[in-house]
């Protein structure tokens, strides 16, 4: 089928809610990336022209080319770590540590040593994995209660009743209640929307020892172990083992090194977002699933055009209308996890512990509780077997 029969309102909802999610949580730390490499207003808005157009390119062409949804995002722990480890550092050689980090990443996806790696992960342990990162997102409907009652709770009722009555649409009608509500009860705040094109600015990098060791190196690890690694288990839990993963990775490297000049300081596979687009609230079919990662895409490229405009017309919605259009588009995914990961009995403890681990939320060494998930799972299931 053709991309044009394959289009639905559904995905391209999906593919919203993907950007919304992602830029909602993370944005922030970004900026306050960039201005730790000593970036003014300017360079802020040419780093999310770059991450934008990035995002847009790997996105939209991959989920085309392999008709898979494939979502690409910016590296939140990246972002962090650039955040408290870049502070003195000039902008040209934090860029030139940027492009250090987008070559290891294009080096371990071309020569397949990322993929065989994953290759040794169960089902089972992904899918753990996969229910642990989400589950916060989940208990996050309900934890948005405390502070604001009634917003989330008309859209955990439109939910219910959406998956009674138009089980395809139920997401649409949350987005629709919220922001219906929001704005009856005046919480839209537009007050600093406005339109301006985003311009990119270069940066000569420069290359020193400090700058490659104390931040590339880290930022290629933590890229790798707490955005790509789940990024895989996601599409595989999501019944995308087929994705062809080094040309992914490949391909997301290789766009770093081109836009680590103007701010792309590294493009990988999205987990937590990437899970909106994989389920069935984006399309009953799977095959068609790859609309709502492209449309995703497509919203990053307007994103990285519009800059700052785009970032104040995201923050014009309340935190709880995110938290909870988030938490009750990933319930079906929750589900699905958790399903995949009891379902065998010689490895349910095992993923029961990737679950638990996963979804302490611990941080060591700089690396998220998805990549501890996974090595507390695959020590558990090694001891477990050999007893």
């Amino acid at each position: 089928m053709s991309l044009r029969q394959d289009l639905s309102f559904s995905a391209v909802v999906a593919g919203f809610v993907t950007v919304l999610v992602g830029y909602g949580s993370s944005a922030a730390i970004v900026f306050q990336a960039a201005r730790a490499c000593g970036a003014g207003p300017a360079e802020v808005a040419s780093w999310m022209w770059a991450l934008g157009v990035g995002i847009a390119v790997t996105g939209v062409g991959l989920s085309l080319r392999y008709r898979i949804p494939v979502v690409t995002a910016w590296s939140t722990p990246g972002a962090a770590l650039i955040a408290t480890g870049a502070a003195g550092l000039p902008m040209s050689a934090a860029v030139g540590a940027f492009l250090v980090s987008a070559a290891l990443i294009l080096l371990f996806g071309v020569t397949r040593w990322f993929e065989r790696g994953m290759s040794y992960i169960p089902v089972s342990l992904a899918s753990g994995m996969l229910a642990g990162v989400l589950l916060r997102f989940g208990l996050d409907v309900f934890t948005s209660m405390r502070t604001q009652l009634l917003l989330p709770l008309a859209m955990f009722a439109a939910y219910l009743a959406g998956r009674r009555l138009w089980p395809r649409y139920a997401v649409v009608g949350v987005l629709a209640v919220g922001t219906a509500l929001a704005a009856a009860r005046g919480q839209l705040d537009f007050a600093s929307f406005h339109f301006a094109l985003a311009r990119p600015i270069f940066t000569r990098p420069t290359f020193g020892l400090g700058a490659v060791i104390g931040l590339g190196v880290p930022l290629f690890a933590v890229t790798m172990a707490s955005q790509n690694v789940p990024g895989v288990a996601v599409m595989r839990a999501s019944g995308y083992g087929e994705a062809p993963v080094s040309p992914i990775v490949s391909w997301t490297g290789l766009a770093t090194l081109l836009l680590a000049p103007f701010g792309g300081y590294a493009l990988n596979l999205a987990a937590i977002t990437a899970a909106i687009c994989m389920g069935r609230e984006a399309h009953e079919d799977p095959r068609r699933r790859y609309v709502a990662a492209a449309a995703a895409g497509v919203f990053y490229l307007l994103l990285g055009i519009f800059g700052a405009a785009v970032g104040a017309l995201f923050a014009a919605f309340p935190k709880e209308l995110v938290a909870a259009l988030a938490g009750l588009a990933l319930f079906g995914t929750i589900g699905n996890g958790l399903a995949a990961a009891m379902r065998d009995e010689l490895q349910r403890e095992a993923a029961l512990i990737t679950f638990l681990v996963t979804a302490s939320g611990v941080t060591l060494l700089g690396v998220g509780s998805a990549f501890w998930g996974l090595v507390a799972g695959v020590v558990s299931l090694v001891v477990l077997r050999r007893t």
